[in-house]
Order: C-alpha cells, then structure tokens, then sequence
C-alpha cells in the first residue's frame, strides 16, 4: 500500500495510490496523519476499497507526512560517509529536528537560499511510525514502522557548522523533499536489500546498502524512545551515503536548473527540480 498527500483543485487530501490512480480517503480526518492514528493501517487500507478515484496526473504531490508533531533526523550514520567526512564513527546516534516547512514534495521545486550557494544534496530512507511508541525494545522495533519513504534531506553546509548544532542549515524554506509517498512494510520488502541512490541531473552520486547504516532502525527506535514518546505520523529520517558534494574536489553544490533523485529499492523515485529563493519581498 502506497500512502500519500496531495493538493487537487484548491483543495489538499490524502489517499491510496493504484497505479496511476489515487482513492481519495480526504473528508472523514484532516491529513493522513490523522487518518493513520484513527484508523490506523488496516484501516485505511479497507477505506482504500471504497473511495472516489482521482487520476495521479491531476494532483500535485505534497510531503506524505504534512502535519508531523516530529520529524527527527540522524546524522552520520554511513561508514563511508563518516570516512569521507573525515569523523569519527559516533557511538550513539547523532540527532537533529526538521521543521515542516523545511521540505517539500515530490516534483515540487527545492530552494536554493540567498543566504548561501553551498547547497548540497543528501539522498537518505525515511521511516513513518505506527503507533505510539516509548522505551521500544529492539526487537520489537518493526512492530512500530508504518512504512518507508524517500527523502532529500539537503543541508546548507556553511551554515551547518556555525555551531555544535545542525539545525539552521537543516531547516531553510523548501530545500528539503519528502515522498512521493509511504510505501508499507509488506511492500517495501527485506530492508536489509534496500539501496538508496542519489543522482543529479542523471549522474549516480550516491549508493549504499540500508544494511551499511551505523545504527540500525531498530537501534534508532530504541534510542529515540527512550527519551521521547513518538506518535503516529512521526518521521524518521535515516541518514546519506557517502557522495555527497561538499567532500568531493571540487565540491559539488545544488544550483538552479538542477534536478536530484533520489532512488530507494522497494519505495520508488522522488525527483525535485532546483530554483533560487525568490530576492522580491523581506
């Protein structure tokens, strides 16, 4: 089952896509987040059976997740991104928040910010929860896990390292993307043999194996709960592979015109073109 949000006609919904179809489940709760705490999986997937079909083609894609009380980001958690950063392997997972206005939906337009050009692309898995979940036991952990999505977790590298903290090159407006969609657990398929993939403009800079991560999604699980409660709707965002541009010579940075993809076995396709931040207004 492939869950996702959408705008069609002056109006934003959430469904299930078949194919090139999506059966609109808007109406009975205001977003998918909310439809996944009421109803839960098995739910929408009845509600899947009887709704009004829309043609993929007439809605614009927005961020599946668009109201997360959490969206929770894990830094350096490839062996071959930490070596080609130069770090040390760290010993616990390193976290940091994301806003929701920070992304943006698939086939919608990343934002380069005025503030600064050293915009660099970072292909990572997204997990969405299920259930509440705290103190979670590793071995229970996929019990938890609503589904699986792509997300290009972008950062603005300068601002990156104004400090200890990576939050405000994390959370510039729209240049992060999250989609198209959440693909289920029974879909998806063995997370072990998933690739994550990132190509600018057609060029493979990204590869590596979920099974090469640091911290497992249990591990994650374990560690994020036992300090905070997670509720349906809440995403985790898993951490690039190594490429990424700002290791490379020359450096690679995003600019206008540019396309990124980003490609999960299993989950599919999101693709964001690149535009400059907009210089009319404050």
């Amino acid at each position: 089952m492939r869950l996702a949000s959408f705008h069609h006609r002056g109006r934003d919904g959430f469904g299930v896509v078949h194919g090139d179809r999506i059966a609109d489940l808007s109406g009975d709760a205001p977003s998918l987040r909310a439809a996944l705490s009421q109803w839960g999986l098995e739910g929408l997937r009845k509600r899947s059976q009887g709704g009004r079909d829309l043609p993929v083609a007439e809605i614009a894609w927005r961020p599946p997740i668009t109201d997360a009380d959490k969206i929770l980001c894990v830094g350096l958690n490839y062996h071959e991104h930490a070596r080609e950063a130069k770090m040390a392997v760290p010993d616990r997972p390193s976290l940091f928040v994301r806003f929701g206005s920070s992304q943006v939906g698939h086939l919608a337009s990343v934002v380069r910010p005025r503030a600064s050009h050293q915009f660099d692309y970072e292909a990572e898995l997204a997990f969405v929860i299920a259930r509440p979940a705290r103190h979670v036991r590793e071995a229970d952990a996929f019990s938890y896990v609503a589904g699986y999505s792509c997300f290009a977790e972008n950062s603005v590298r300068d601002w990156q390292t104004h400090s200890r903290q990576a939050t405000p090159g994390k959370n510039f407006e729209h240049s992060g993307a999250f989609g198209p969609w959440i693909v289920t657990p029974d879909e998806a398929g063995d997370i072990g043999a998933m690739e994550v993939v990132g190509r600018l403009n057609g060029r493979e800079m990204q590869r590596d194996r979920v099974a090469n991560m640091i911290f497992s999604i249990p591990q994650m699980l374990a560690y994020i709960t036992t300090f905070t409660t997670l509720v349906p709707g809440d995403v985790i965002v898993t951490g690039t592979p190594a490429g990424v541009g700002f290791t490379r010579s020359p450096q690679v940075w995003l600019t206008p015109g540019d396309r990124f993809e980003v490609e999960i076995t299993g989950v599919g396709t999101l693709s964001n073109d690149v535009i400059d931040e907009p210089t009319h207004g404050n």
